[in-house]
């Protein structure tokens, strides 16, 4: 096999069309139901016991595929004499949309995805001269998020043995749902679906009749408000594959033991800076103002009270005598990297180490001379 496979249904980006930079995200094979299959590189020659690293990629659990172009495995295998594994799982409404309770639809059907891979691997991978001994998880963003949930779900532990996430852990804000908000939102799709039924066997059987074209088209009006970041879809507690929210397994280190290695990027917050937030463009130095740094937050912060946003402002830039042009847009960078990444996995390896494992966190601060993105944005996302 020397052909990747279908992607998983999933809209596409389309904000800047033909521009490289999204572009490049986007499936480059054909979107489908069937969609579930995974690609194995081995170096030649064969090796005899070799370690494993199996890629999962990232998306906000929207979108992703494991064809894309840089995501080929070669290079790691060739050079580091690896065997690399990725595979593709089902994301948006049709990887995580869930009735909590409910058999037909519990949720998390993504990361069950993920797991047969990683069992699969187990049963077949010395087959390819590969160790099942030795298989380190590692993925970026929502793929970091869904390494660390394979962390703290027992069910996944005997499939693997080392992890490392970059630029992503399950106890960010955006990882993980609530329940009562998973429901919400499903309910909410069902509506503009005109499957709202009595029973919640009845609302499932109307939506699995629909086209997934149209669950496409309809999955982006369930978040309430205009966010920036949002996870239409994403995982919940599911009480099997998730018994608890990260947070709290984390609290009672419930997670499984072993050596991880966990980073961040130099300025996480840019790349969501440029989809819609104020006085922000990819085509010029987004030199923003105050006010538009307030109304940056907002959009970022829809929660949040005036007072806690009186209090972002004051610590990343009233206190700082700071007269240069791009002051606050470098603030708005790290107010938005800081929360949805830099912290949460910061807090994710403290948690972990405390407890007398092996933790390795780095900070990446390389820009690629190939990034098509303007050079404010720095070393994204």
């Amino acid at each position: 096999a020397t052909k990747y496979a279908n992607s998983c249904y999933q809209n596409t980006d389309q904000s800047f069309p033909g521009f490289l930079g999204s572009e490049m995200w986007n499936p480059n094979t054909d979107l489908s139901e069937d969609c579930l299959y995974l690609n194995v590189w081995t170096p030649m020659p064969k090796p005899k016991n070799a370690t494993v690293m199996v890629w999962i990629y990232g998306g906000a659990f929207q979108t992703g595929t494991s064809s894309l172009h840089v995501y080929d495995g070669k290079f790691l295998a060739r050079v580091e004499r690896v065997i690399v594994v990725s595979m593709n799982y089902r994301v948006g409404a049709l990887g995580f949309l869930a009735l909590p309770g409910n058999h037909e639809a519990p949720g998390n059907m993504g990361l069950f995805d993920q797991q047969l891979a990683l069992q699969w691997v187990q049963k077949n991978i010395a087959a390819f001269g590969g160790n099942p001994k030795s298989v380190t998880l590692f993925g970026e963003s929502a793929g970091a998020a869904s390494v660390s949930l394979h962390l703290l779900s027992p069910r996944s532990h005997p499939f693997f043995t080392r992890a490392i996430l970059q630029s992503g852990s399950s106890n960010a804000p955006w990882a993980v749902m609530s329940i009562y908000e998973a429901r919400n939102r499903t309910l909410t799709l069902a509506k503009f679906l005109g499957c709202s039924r009595e029973n919640e066997t009845e609302i499932i059987k109307c939506l699995q009749n629909k086209d997934p074209q149209e669950i496409l088209l309809n999955e982006v009006f369930v978040v309430p408000y205009e966010s920036l970041l949002s996870v239409n879809f994403g995982p919940t507690v599911d009480g099997d594959f998730l018994i608890d929210m990260p947070d709290t397994l984390l609290q009672l280190g419930q997670f499984k033991k072993t050596q991880i290695m966990v980073g961040v990027n130099k300025d996480e917050g840019t790349a969501f800076l440029v989809y819609g937030a104020p006085g922000f463009s990819k085509d010029n130095n987004s030199i923003i103002s105050r006010t538009q740094f307030q109304e940056g937050l907002k959009i970022f912060f829809p929660g949040v009270s005036d007072f806690g946003k009186e209090s972002i402002l004051f610590h990343y830039t009233d206190w700082l005598d700071d007269q240069r042009p791009e002051h606050y847009r470098e603030a708005l960078d790290d107010v938005v990297g800081d929360y949805n990444i830099i912290c949460p996995a910061l807090e994710f390896t403290r948690k972990f180490s405390e407890l007398g494992n092996n933790a390795f966190f780095y900070y990446f601060e390389h820009r690629s001379s190939k990034l098509p993105w303007p050079e404010w944005m720095g070393v994204m996302h």
